[in-house]
């Protein structure tokens, strides 16, 4: 079949529908970058996003320039048309006192557990525990019934919020599957009782056609291994995987032509050592060697990057491009990426 019977999966297609987003990605992609980005993007017709950080490095103040966030929903940005993003930074053991509260009244004796260290005695011994516990807190933010007012019926006023979409920033791409599967980490723990309905209804929130897995990738060969690695376990599972985000996209600096000749010889060094003598240099040669070396390294990287995209094309999600922010990504870059996330159609 032809690429016009079976036109390529847009963007928008990838977030329709969906009210959970979990964003995931080998480290150094740009993962709580994409989330942040994504979160705004997700607001921009004034919707109310909320971001949940599940690892507990604070990546989301640190890229905002905020101080360490408290374990609540605290608005953070706000996006022109009304929009708002609010942030929860996930803590296990603040979830498993709430939990303890929630499900037995044990508050107090929940507090004196912390002080003793039995709650993170308890979170690291049974990662699965520590792992239904974060992601409940982001699917228990989706199942929230809109109130009167924008918030869950018979909610007090100063919150919990309903929330148009909810964006995890989930763990590595290495890890997420783990993560996800939160009813066979916990089979061990727990087969009946609150802790296991508890698990059943994440994974209910998680397989559903709420929920979308999106990876975060560069044109790679270890990062995009790993996307589609990622992608294969998202199957298996059956959980939805929307869209592959191709970060810190560089623009080729010569056109095809000479992308071409480079690859196939590299430039003629006796031409660019002419070229520079005639611009005022006097000793070209050296100097035209290393050129003829930088152009022939760009084109072989050009030439590797498009074999890496087309093997993540193969993948049949769509893939949406994200440029490099030269000198770091602050407010005004993470407002740039998200307009380019809504220009290629990324929308709620």
């Amino acid at each position: 079949m032809s690429e016009r019977e079976h036109p390529p999966p847009r963007p928008g297609q990838a977030c329709a529908g969906a009210r959970l987003h979990i964003v995931t990605g080998k480290g150094g992609t740009g993962k709580t970058t994409v989330a942040t980005a994504l979160a705004t993007a997700l607001a921009a017709d004034g919707a109310r996003v909320l971001l949940v950080e599940v690892e507990g490095r604070q990546g989301i103040a640190t890229l905002l320039d905020e101080a360490p966030l408290p374990y609540e929903e605290r608005e953070m940005v706000s996006v022109p048309g009304g929009g708002r993003v609010f942030v929860l930074a996930a803590d296990a053991e603040a979830a498993l006192l709430e939990y303890l509260e929630l499900f037995y009244g044990m508050r107090r004796a929940g507090q004196a557990l912390n002080r003793l260290g039995a709650v993170d005695f308890a979170t690291t011994i049974a990662p699965g525990l520590r792992d239904v516990l974060l992601t409940g807190k982001a699917t228990e933010a989706v199942r929230r019934r809109r109130g009167a007012r924008g918030r869950p019926s018979g909610a007090p006023s100063t919150g919990p919020f309903h929330y148009d979409a909810v964006v995890m920033d989930a763990p590595p791409t290495g890890r997420i599957a783990q993560f996800l599967n939160v009813n066979s980490e916990v089979a061990g723990l727990a087969r009946v009782g609150p802790i296991r309905n508890h698990a059943d209804k994440v994974m209910e929130v998680i397989r559903s056609a709420q929920t979308r897995v999106h990876f975060v990738t560069l044109l790679e060969e270890m990062p995009a291994q790993e996307c589609r690695d990622g992608v294969a376990e998202m199957a298996a599972l059956g959980i939805e995987v929307g869209m592959v985000v191709v970060n810190m996209v560089r623009a080729p600096l010569l056109g095809e032509a000479d992308l071409a000749a480079a690859v196939d010889g590299g430039p003629d060094v006796e031409d660019l050592a002419a070229g520079l003598k005639a611009a005022g240099l006097a000793d070209a040669g050296p100097l035209a060697e290393d050129l003829a070396g930088e152009v022939r390294a760009h084109a072989l990287r050009v030439a590797l990057e498009r074999r890496v995209r087309e093997r993540l094309s193969d993948l049949g999600h769509p893939l949406v491009d994200l440029p490099l922010v030269e000198g770091g990504v602050g407010r005004a870059g993470l407002d740039g990426l998200a307009r380019r996330l809504t220009s290629q159609g990324v929308s709620r």
